[in-house]
């Protein structure tokens, strides 16, 4: 039998840019497998059905055409199913394409893909594991994680920007309360605004808050943000764009294979998606997930 592929499409992802390439996608990627089934769906639930429904058939390699939400629901039924996952980003923030190197242009990812495919090209990277949901770029909780939600419910402006408002609109209420962090090398105590577990390094659209992050060591780099004054974090918000931030005598940064979180009612996100609140524990999972490609 031959090479099995599904393309996963979420039609709302980038408000209607996914919907609007997927034709153009999808004849990219066909003379590269030997099977295509097209998976359209406008729910988490009937997304996951069409994922089993072509798993059941011999899926080999489940390709993501999407943004982060939709690259998130691919990680889970890839790493539980040992299905491999690529992706055409077409989101808002292409956190994940843009750590594994995946170019940002949807036709230029697919067919960068599409050669992958019928090289052969895959690779293992490690993935985050918080309960029962896997995450491949940044768990984070606090003020980041409060951004995230404000930034989930505004509809303009769009991309970045729409974080960058985020930001400064949480800065108005939000405060800095004690924290403590179980590292495999020990306990940190401190007065916190934000701790970020990066698999990856980038969050937000693009915003690198774990920059040496890489998904094939078996760690999380973790960055803390202290306890800072507003004017401070206005300052240190530019070197967020160029990671620069890891100098700043407020962060902290370490790298550990088991994180646990205690500030008990602060929102959680991973991968961008709500996880509820801390507490929150988190493991790295070496080479949980094959991805299709050679970088």
């Amino acid at each position: 039998m031959g090479l099995h592929a599904a393309l996963a499409v979420h039609p709302a992802s980038g408000r209607g840019a996914a919907a609007r390439v997927a034709e153009a996608v999808a004849a990219r990627l066909r003379p590269a497998v030997d099977r295509l089934d097209v998976l359209t769906a406008t729910s988490v639930e009937e997304s996951r059905a069409l994922m089993r429904s072509s798993h059941a058939e011999g899926l080999d390699v489940l390709i993501v055409l999407g943004g982060d939400g939709a690259a998130h629901q691919g990680v889970q039924f890839c790493a539980e199913h040992d299905v491999a996952l690529g992706l055409v980003p077409s989101g808002t923030g292409n956190d994940l394409a843009r750590a594994l190197g995946v170019p940002a242009d949807p036709r230029a990812a697919t067919d960068d893909l599409a050669r992958a495919l019928r090289a052969g090209h895959r690779r293992r990277v490690d993935l985050g594991r918080l309960g029962d949901t896997w995450f491949a770029t940044v768990l984070c909780s606090g003020f980041d994680a409060a951004v995230n939600s404000r930034a989930n419910r505004l509809r303009w402006p769009t991309g970045p920007r729409r974080y960058d408002l985020a930001i400064l609109t949480e800065l108005a209420a939000f405060r800095p309360r004690p924290i403590v962090l179980h590292t495999d090398e020990g306990t940190l105590e401190l007065e916190a605004m934000l701790v970020a577990a990066g698999n990856t390094p980038y969050y937000g659209g693009g915003i690198p808050i774990c920059p040496s992050a890489t998904p094939d060591d078996g760690l999380l780099d973790v960055t803390v943000i202290g306890a800072a004054g507003r004017s401070r974090l206005l300052r240190m918000l530019p070197t967020l764009r160029t990671g620069q931030h890891v100098g700043h005598p407020s962060v902290h940064t370490l790298r550990t294979r088991t994180l646990r979180l205690e500030a008990p009612g602060w929102p959680a996100f991973a991968d961008g998606e709500d996880q509820g609140t801390a507490p929150a524990e988190a493991t790295c999972v070496p080479a949980a997930l094959t991805v299709v490609g050679s970088r």
